[in-house]
């Protein structure tokens, strides 16, 4: 289990998911659903605490990490994203471990579960905890490469997750059911630790634009 802990930057902070933040998450998750056709968002109360106690219960058996997304320009709550699927590998299997292993907390992440209420919907807010969360991967974690997925039918979120400086891996197909009861293809990307110097100084370059 990781200690809860929270990322902070210019635009946003990234803060420990609670059930305290239930009704926050539920207004921002209900000023406009218009987005959320390719993500399971909560549209009520007994939704909104089933999802947050199914986070909790993972960050307890340390396998993620939730945050609530606070904005600062808004002073409140905005939406929710998480580290999950935070992968020791098995280096036992081989010749022996690289000189670093024991240093190193997971030797891949992934970051998803995200969504923004249409408030910070096209304001530095994604870019911003985006850059946070990797900057906190890479260069705490130590990690060898950071994942991102969404349906492969959502443009604007691969247009998203390219744009930060992820490349297209593929496409699962079949992968999992998706919020609109369809079966989804997952379209897979990732960015590794060679290439997270130059992705950070074009993230820094945006949002100092």
């Amino acid at each position: 289990m990781f200690e809860p802990f929270t990322l902070e930057g210019r635009h946003v902070r990234l803060v420990p998911l609670s059930i305290g933040q239930v009704d926050e998450l539920l207004e921002a998750a209900n000023s406009d659903r218009a987005t959320f056709g390719f993500t399971s968002v909560p549209s009520d109360r007994a939704g909104m605490v089933a999802y947050v106690e199914s986070a909790l219960r993972h960050a307890a058996a340390g396998d993620q990490v939730p945050f609530a997304t606070h904005s600062k320009d808004r002073g409140g709550i905005v939406g929710s994203t998480r580290f999950y699927e935070l992968e020791p590998w098995d280096w036992a299997s081989t010749d022996g471990p690289p000189p670093d292993a024991a240093d190193r907390v997971r030797d891949r992440a992934s970051i998803g579960h995200t969504w923004l209420g249409t408030v910070a919907q096209r304001t530095p807010v994604n870019t911003e905890a985006k850059l946070l969360m990797l900057t906190h991967a890479f260069e705490v974690w130590g990690v060898r490469a950071v994942r991102l997925q969404t349906d492969s039918r959502n443009e604007r979120s691969r247009t998203a997750i390219a744009r930060i400086g992820c490349r297209l891996d593929g496409v699962l197909r079949v992968d999992r059911p998706a919020p609109d009861g369809s079966v989804r293809h997952s379209a897979v990307f990732s960015m590794t630790a060679d290439e997270w110097p130059a992705a950070r100084r074009r993230l820094e370059e945006r949002l100092a634009g």
